[in-house]
This record gives C-alpha cells, sequence and structure tokens, in this order.
C-alpha cells in the first residue's frame, strides 16, 4: 500500500522564492514599499549579495546578478507569463495606489460559472510578474476526489486586521530564526 499518496514528498507549505535581480536594494524597496514585505536575516555564510525578505506567509530571496547587463529586460507586461499572485482586500484601492506610485499595469477579469475575479498585473524591477487579485471568490475544486474549498476559507486569515497579520508574521519570523 502506498503511503501519503496525495503527498509523496510529505510537504508542509511554500518557504520562498528566489529572484535574480539587477540591484538587491532596489528589489528590496519595491518589494518593501510596494508590496509589504519586511527584510528578514539571511545568513553570514553566503558568498553572493543577496537579501530575504518576508511577508504573507512566504519568504523572497533575492539573488544580486553575476551579470546584471545580461540579464533580459522585459517591457510587455504579459499575465501569460510567470507571476507570483497576491489576493488582495480591495482591488479599488490597489489600482489607485498602484497609479500613485506610477507603476504600470493591465487589468484582466476571469469570469467562471458567474464568478468574476479581477486581476492587476505590474512587473518589479527587474520585469518578475506580479498579480493582485480578488481570487478568494474563486472556488478551489480538485479535479478527484470530494472536498470542494473556497479560496476565501482556505486564506480567511488574510483578511485579518493589519496588527494581527504582523503578530502572524511575526511568529512566522520566530519559527525561521530559532
Amino acid at each position: 500500500m502506498k503511503e501519503n499518496v496525495g503527498n509523496p514528498l510529505h510537504l508542509k507549505s511554500v518557504n520562498h522564492i528566489s529572484l535574480i535581480c539587477r540591484s538587491v536594494e532596489e528589489s528590496m524597496d519595491f518589494y518593501q514599499n510596494v508590496l509589504g514585505f519586511f527584510p528578514i536575516r539571511r545568513p553570514g555564510s553566503f558568498d553572493f549579495d543577496g537579501a530575504w525578505l518576508f511577508g504573507y506567509g512566504i519568504g523572497i530571496h533575492l539573488l544580486e546578478a553575476e551579470n546584471p547587463e545580461k540579464l533580459p529586460k522585459k517591457k510587455e507586461i504579459n499575465p501569460k507569463d510567470n507571476h507570483i499572485s497576491f489576493q488582495c482586500e480591495s482591488m479599488g484601492a490597489v489600482e489607485k495606489k498602484l497609479k500613485e506610485m506610477e507603476i504600470n499595469y493591465v487589468r484582466a477579469t476571469v469570469e467562471e460559472g458567474g464568478i468574476q475575479v479581477d486581476q492587476l498585473f505590474f512587473h518589479d524591477p527587474d520585469g518578475f510578474m506580479i498579480e493582485i487579485c480578488n481570487c478568494d471568490s474563486l472556488p478551489v475544486i480538485p479535479l478527484v476526489g470530494e472536498v470542494a474549498r473556497s479560496c476565501a476559507r482556505l486564506n480567511l486569515h488574510l483578511r485579518s486586521s493589519p496588527k494581527i497579520m504582523q503578530n502572524q508574521n511575526q511568529q512566522q519570523i520566530h519559527k525561521i530564526v530559532n
């Protein structure tokens, strides 16, 4: 009998994504001031420039490119490109803030079974795609099995007050550091 068929590697969660960047400082500024991540301690034993940030239960590891001039430059915002997606409380507030920050973005809408999901796509300083959406209304329906869950139910904690989210992030940092 196979053990742990649905999770053969016994995974628990996504820990971090790593992004190669032209400038660690510029990318840190973006991820802190646009997306709300905060810097965390990075092991001093690394022999290359980089920075670690944390927020919303996930880490972002910035790795400075050895040859930044050789990194491809993306200009077109293509929602079908590789990206990371964040759910938000108010699409209107996000769009207003992106306009204030003069960040170019593309708006998209997905409709499925009477449910409408709004999406905003934009680039970080190195052209990595960021999506902001109100995807929590779109149900997560497994292709096999009996359980159907809504993203809203799975991510209910994201709707908590900023103070609660800050405490959750601090608890996550405590787990990382200790």
